[in-house]
């Protein structure tokens, strides 16, 4: 990672504030946000734990905290400090994680458990797992999303088609200048296979399309357990 930039700075470099990607990201979010709704189905009274939200507070970034009409109800876990996220939205409870540690709650401490654009970046399978295994433990019901990688667009780099293979990703990434996207502990393009191999024996655990939805090129994929 560069000294100066995190995680999600360097993404965000790929949608500029006002620019047609920028549109397109937050009408795919805005979608995965209705698909959020209808299958986790939460209440005014319901707790949720939204995983891994972004530092950078923008239009296109923090879905769940964006649109949410509860925000008291929302507990939102993160790696830095979070000053400007928790001025952003004071409603919302704001805590800080190591990455890889488990989460500082009780057992089934929350109602649902969210995470958008994450589950990506936290290292390996096993980490992967992990982080899966956290959510489920913390939280009854469970929604995650992905970008898909046969999404034509690739979403951290914005190169397209070259991604649907590892070695011209690699490629490319240097090609753009964005080689931190190459290193899988940055970064695990994610297919359906690969998320179902993750979840598939977690009890209730479904696997889908949703943001812009292409059939098998859809946006984004999610992983619901306990939804409906």
């Amino acid at each position: 990672m560069a000294a100066t930039r995190s995680g999600d700075e360097q993404y965000y470099e790929a949608v500029p504030p006002g620019s047609f990607a920028e549109r397109l990201l937050i009408r795919a979010r805005d979608r995965i946000y209705r698909d959020f709704m209808a299958m986790a189905r939460p209440t005014p009274d319901s707790s949720i734990l939204d995983f891994g939200v972004s530092t950078v507070v923008g239009a296109g970034a923090n879905l769940l905290e964006r649109l949410y009409p509860h925000p008291g109800q929302v507990t939102a876990v993160g790696l830095g400090e979070g000053g400007a996220f928790v001025r952003a939205y004071p409603l919302v409870r704001y805590v800080r994680v190591d990455p890889g540690t488990p989460l500082p709650f009780a057992d089934g401490a929350f109602e649902i458990a969210a995470a958008n654009a994450v589950l990506e970046h936290v290292g390996s399978r096993q980490a992967q797992r992990a982080a899966l295994t956290e959510l489920r433990r913390v939280a009854r019901r469970i929604f995650v999303t992905v970008p898909n990688r046969f999404f034509p667009v690739e979403h951290h780099t914005g190169v397209p088609l070259l991604h649907y293979a590892d070695a011209t990703f690699r490629w490319a990434c240097h090609l753009v200048g964005s080689s931190k996207w190459a290193d899988p502990a940055n970064l695990i393009l994610m297919s359906p296979r690969r998320l179902a191999r993750l979840g598939g024996d977690m009890a209730g655990c479904r696997i889908g399309y949703t943001g812009f939805r292409l059939g098998p090129f859809s946006s984004n994929l999610y992983l619901a357990i306990g939804c409906h």
